[in-house]
């Protein structure tokens, strides 16, 4: 049984990791107003930061525009931070090649000064590459050096970082006592800093480290505190890699449904991330767990794709787990021979690597058991020998027993802290009560005292008492008056912003009017060129279209009129009467009103639009100028949605809104459907609330979907959403017909 248990390395630059959106939306505003270019350039470091833990692709190229801005500029800070960014997000991405170079450059580039703090990163970066590489020797050999920088300069806050990645590299060797001791050194420093981001990384591994031991209760336990914190903070790669790692510790406990889920789960969040390596690690896991339960085509095509996955990425641990998986699925299915090739594929990519763990000694034993099945007892009993060596080294009794032995003493002296700080406030307690009991007996004396004074000047107190009385009386009176006032304002705020909503709705319907108008305008100078010609049959075809045109302009003032209205009836207590609707005809209707009023303000857009609609659904009793007001609202925010999308992705995508009506028993279901970027999961909560919005300032009120919740609500209706971040968003409300 193999576990492969992945590790993550944490960034090591002073910004901390926040993956929130609307915190990137905030810095592109300040990144907008900035007045200087050094500082654009380091609220753009404060984006690439979390970008690079959400977009690897987005981080990498956003950080090589802004690098030409700053050697443009000559601005030397700006360059190192950009250059270290560069290096380490290159290797998350399995680029070596390019982070190799960008490190030999910076190691030239940057200038000698007494601290050297630059030179550490470069350090810590040059083990972070190799240690990916699964070259533990170096990687130790560089992480020391940048340790050695900053404990020289009590640097603490890169230590903690610092720390924690070099226990990887000793993990990885089944050094576990020293990664322990590394491990426990970084959680010291972020519990002191009260930095959840850095614990969050540190205890992901540390899990890693007990389930290499074989504690697997204790592995699980912390891997879920840090996906908790991983969570709490956004930080998607330590989730990420957390999922993962709940897979490997569910096939140790034989849960192959479990192992499935959390493989897939993983697989997909770093498919959506471009980190390629976890991704085809995940999917690999994910397909050993099918082929537990004897879905072995199933397995073999998704572990098929998990090898090339992995062969694209460049990193020979993800390539040796991926073909080290597929071995296990042909292994388990019978089918030896072909096993052999698999695991002999995966072992040789980490040719060279100083990797020395338990899951390594497990694939040799699979490989063992394949020779020996296939009749090769040579080669079966060489690798059963290589097998047990790497297994009973990285579990010897001393390797366990040390380790173990530092735990124990860690957590001895967490104890006795809490001890310690338990005592120190008995004490306090017992200090506070003596204290307490002393400035009693002192208020004891001083209240006889006030008694005896106050007995003999009772008559001017009960006169003051009265003069404050009326004065409480006249600013409790003010205070009403001033609270009136701030519910009014409050009125006239929510006002202000409908008001921006109906001028946002009857923007179609008038661009329709000035359209025909000035059409109408062309039309009368061309009449009055024909009846100076005298060329009546031509003078009848220009007035019959001003006729037209005229008609067209009076429906949609109409049309207007009956927006402004139904608006300003929504926004009063009620809601307008019910009427015999056409809701096919209505629904039609609004789309293209919506697609063309969208167009208007951005004439390079274009759209799909598709309708479904139940024509057994006839007329049905409801409010047309309320529903109506839904129905743009879920268009508007489909096409804006559509529309953000195609910016960012100009070939390949076509953008689609589309609309279905069908009947469901007695009540009418409406879909508005969008192909756009979706809602994600932590603001789809909000999107009923008023005034929530996720559109630049000046681009939304925030009002539309609460003012259609509260429509459908009075019509004894119901809206959901459905949502899925990267393929759209569907709005569904259900009406009745009465």
């Amino acid at each position: 049984m193999k576990i492969f248990i992945l590790i993550i390395y944490c960034f090591l630059f002073a910004e901390s990791i926040n993956a929130q959106n609307n915190k990137i939306d905030s810095l592109n505003r300040l990144i907008s107003k900035a007045t200087t270019d050094t500082g654009r350039i380091q609220l753009v470091l404060k984006k690439i930061n979390i970008l690079s833990n959400i977009n690897l692709d987005s981080a990498i190229t956003l950080s090589k525009q802004t690098l030409e801005v700053a050697q443009k500029i000559k601005y030397y800070r700006g360059e190192i931070d950009l250059r270290q960014k560069l290096a380490s997000n290159y290797c998350f991405k399995g680029e070596y090649a390019p982070a190799a170079k960008t490190l030999k450059f910076l190691e030239h580039f940057i200038k000698p000064s007494k601290d050297s703090f630059d030179l550490a990163d470069v350090y810590a970066n040059w083990g972070m590459l190799f240690g990916m590489q699964a070259k533990y020797d170096s990687s130790i050999y560089f992480f020391e050096k940048s340790i050695g920088i900053c404990e020289r300069a009590n640097r603490t806050q890169s230590l903690s970082g610092m720390y924690s990645n070099i226990a990887i590299a000793y993990q990885q060797q089944s050094n576990f006592a020293q990664a322990l001791f590394y491990q426990q050194k970084s959680l010291k420093i972020s519990e002191k800093n009260k930095d959840e981001s850095q614990m969050a990384y540190t205890l992901m591994n540390m899990g890693n480290t007990y389930e290499n031991m074989g504690d697997s209760v204790r592995a699980e336990q912390i891997i879920l505190k840090a996906i908790d914190l991983a969570k709490k903070h956004a930080i998607l790669n330590v989730e990420l890699y957390g999922y993962s790692n709940l897979a490997s510790l569910y096939e140790q406990q034989n849960k192959w449904e479990q192992m499935y889920k959390f493989g897939m789960k993983a697989a997909t969040l770093g498919g959506s991330m471009g980190d390629q390596g976890i991704q085809a690690a995940s999917m690999a896991k994910a397909a050993t767990a099918l082929a537990y339960t004897n879905k072995f085509a199933e397995a073999e095509v998704l572990a098929k794709k998990a090898i090339a996955i992995a062969d694209s990425s460049a990193q020979p641990f993800n390539i040796y787990q991926a073909n080290s998986s597929m071995g296990s699925v042909l292994n388990l299915k019978g089918n030896y021979a072909a096993a052999i090739l698999y695991f002999e594929k995966g072992l040789a990519a980490m040719k060279g690597s100083d990797m020395f763990s338990i899951d390594n000694g497990d694939v040799y034993n699979e490989l063992s058991a394949c020779y020996e099945k296939t009749g090769n007892y040579s080669k079966a009993l060489e690798y059963y020998k290589t097998s047990r060596k790497m297994n009973d080294s990285a579990r010897s009794k001393q390797n366990i027993q040390k380790a173990t032995e530092l735990n124990m003493n860690y957590e001895f002296d967490k104890k006795q802290q809490v001890q310690r700080a338990q005592q120190i406030a008995k004490d306090e307690v017992a200090s506070a009560r003596q204290l307490a009991l002393i400035v009693g007996l002192g208020l004891t004396l001083v209240l006889a005292v006030g008694a005896f004074i106050g007995f003999r000047n009772k008559q001017k107190a009960n006169a003051l008492l009265k003069k404050q009385k009326e004065e409480i009386e006249n600013t409790l009176t003010l205070l009403k008056a001033t609270q009136a006032q701030l519910i009014q304002s409050e009125k006239m705020a929510s006002l202000g912003e409908l008001t921006a909503g109906i001028a946002h709705e009857i923007q179609n319907p008038l661009n329709f009017v000035n359209n025909f108008s000035e059409v109408n305008t062309e039309l009368i100078e061309e009449m009055r060129r024909e009846i100076d010609a005298a060329n009546i049959p031509a003078i009848k075809d220009i007035a019959a279209d001003l006729q037209r045109n005229t008609e067209k302009i009076t429906n949609h003032g109409k049309r207007a009129d009956a927006i402004v209205k139904g608006m300003l009836q929504h926004s009063r207590a009620g809601t307008g009467q019910k009427e015999s609707t056409d809701i096919n005809a209505q629904a039609d209707e609004y789309l293209k009103l919506s697609y063309q009023g969208f167009r208007t303000r951005d004439i390079s857009f274009t759209s799909i639009l598709q309708t479904d609609l139940d024509q057994s659904i006839g007329k049905i009793n409801i409010v047309p100028q309320d529903i109506a007001r839904i129905l743009l609202n879920l268009y508007n925010n489909a096409f804006y949605a559509v529309s953000e999308r195609k910016k960012q992705l100009p070939d390949g995508y076509e953008p689609t809104v589309s609309v279905n009506t069908k009947r469901k028993n007695d009540k009418v279901e409406i879909r508005v459907t969008d192909n756009g970027n979706g809602i994600p999961e932590k603001t789809l909560h909000k999107i009923f609330q008023p005034f929530f919005t996720t559109k630049p300032t000046g681009q939304g009120t925030g009002l539309g979907l609460s003012v259609s919740y509260d429509i459908i609500k009075a019509h004894h209706g119901e809206i959901n959403v459905e949502t899925k971040v990267g393929e759209g968003t569907t709005f569904i409300f259900q009406l009745p017909f009465g």
